[in-house]
């Protein structure tokens, strides 16, 4: 069979579509490519890594989706991006990220917004709120750090 431009552009789109249609349905959680992989496969429609990359980049470029590096022992994490789940479209999302559990948590918070404008006007710097991730323990793990001889809850 020969793959033509427009049968090869209406492929990219079907794959792009089913990604699209896969993070929607993931709404509010953050997926990784390995995560898109293995969906499609279980499904008995894989796609290629490198066609997850390139058409999570394009839906990236679009704004539907927020691509996340959390640190470089992580794979990058994406989201599909809505009102309801991620930003009221005045307050940015936030993550926490347990260092213990890996668990990622979205913070809505407006203490943090008024944080972000302060350090802009007082200290002349902007920070980029979607690499912006704060670092700790989270609820389910912290009776395990204190008991560890870690962190407390102090």
């Amino acid at each position: 069979m020969t793959i033509t431009p427009q049968s090869k552009s209406q492929y990219k789109t079907w794959q792009k579509a089913e990604i699209t249609a896969y993070l929607l349905s993931m709404a509010g959680e953050h997926v990784t490519v390995n995560d898109i992989c293995q969906h499609f496969e279980k499904k008995g429609k894989p796609i290629g890594v490198t066609t997850v990359y390139r058409q999570l980049d394009k839906l990236v470029a679009e704004g539907v989706v927020n691509k996340y590096t959390l640190d470089s022992s992580s794979s990058a994490c994406y989201e599909y991006v809505d009102t309801d789940h991620h930003s009221d479209g005045v307050t940015n999302c936030y993550h926490c990220k347990c260092d213990r559990c890996g668990k990622l948590i979205h913070l809505h918070c407006e203490e943090i917004e008024e944080l972000i404008k302060h350090i802009e006007a007082d200290h002349s710097f902007v920070i980029n709120p979607r690499r912006m991730v704060f670092y700790g323990v989270c609820d389910d793990c912290k009776g395990l750090v204190g008991a560890e001889g870690g962190m407390t809850n102090a």
